[in-house]
């Protein structure tokens, strides 16, 4: 399975974010790839105040897009996500499209940012968006996929949920900044793996240093070993990477945590 992460530099203009999205899925290792994911909130700036006002319904816009690159590539897509619109509330919403352009799967943010660390960085998404109650896995010809966004990561229960449920592949489109960021982006994703054992595919927008609110950057792919094996930095780039499907088998194997549960005693 050819995955490909598009880190990308998210602007204020939703039509320039959108002609970004277009023009990265244009290039051709991106076209031949199985499976592309996309960062959080890929389409408006990570900005909590005007999430309303970049919200769309889906089908939308941005949404429609997707359906049309996942069909155009032949691929399947992780839309990172967007503000949407819905019954008079606002949600963090990753939509999923099969090859054929259908849309499969959606997945609300469930957890929602929550950070106040003085003289650094204060966030509540709460202020502004609902959360979402369900978990997402998806059944698909590549496997069976999980999806999480972001603030999700830190709640390894949803995670082993995933997996309990069948989930081989976690895919999450994330927007860390630069406090927490460098603390714990990379350890949190490579627990996940280690303690699911499964691989882990993070998105993120790529650092825009005019932006009030800076990612992170660092996308990055782990194996079920928890091993990184291959990480962006914090400009604009997209990642490409071969993943060995059977590796999940083998790991598990190797060291069978799964069946060694004792669901009984928690």
């Amino acid at each position: 399975m050819k995955l490909a992460v598009l880190q990308m530099k998210v602007k204020e203009d939703k039509g320039k974010n959108l002609k970004k999205l277009e023009k990265l899925c244009e290039e051709e290792e991106t076209r031949n790839s199985d499976l592309v994911l996309l960062p959080e909130m890929f389409n408006c700036p990570y900005e909590t105040d005007r999430f309303p006002d970049y919200a769309e319904e889906i089908p939308g816009r941005s949404t429609e897009l997707l359906s049309e690159l996942a069909a155009a590539c032949d691929a399947y897509i992780v839309g990172g996500s967007i503000p949407e619109q819905a019954d008079g509330k606002v949600y963090n919403t990753s939509t999923v499209f099969n090859p054929k352009g259908e849309m499969i799967a959606k997945h609300r943010k469930i957890h929602l940012f929550q950070v106040d660390y003085p003289g650094r960085i204060q966030f509540d998404e709460s202020k502004y968006l609902d959360r979402g109650d369900e978990k997402t896995v998806i059944e698909t010809d590549l496997g069976t996929l999980g999806v999480a966004i972001c603030y999700d990561l830190r709640f390894p229960e949803l995670f082993r949920s995933m997996v309990n449920a069948g989930a081989e592949f976690i895919l999450v489109p994330a927007a860390f900044n630069t406090t927490t960021g460098p603390a714990h982006w990379k350890p949190v994703l490579r627990t996940r793996a280690i303690d699911n054992q499964v691989f882990v595919a993070a998105a993120s927008p790529a650092r825009n240093r005019s932006s009030s609110y800076k990612a992170y950057g660092h996308s990055l792919v782990a194996d079920p070993w928890g091993e990184v094996l291959v990480e962006a930095g914090e400009g604009e780039e997209t990642l490409y990477f071969d993943i060995e499907v059977d590796k999940v088998e083998e790991i598990r194997k190797r060291l069978p945590l799964l069946k060694s549960l004792r669901p009984e005693i928690y």
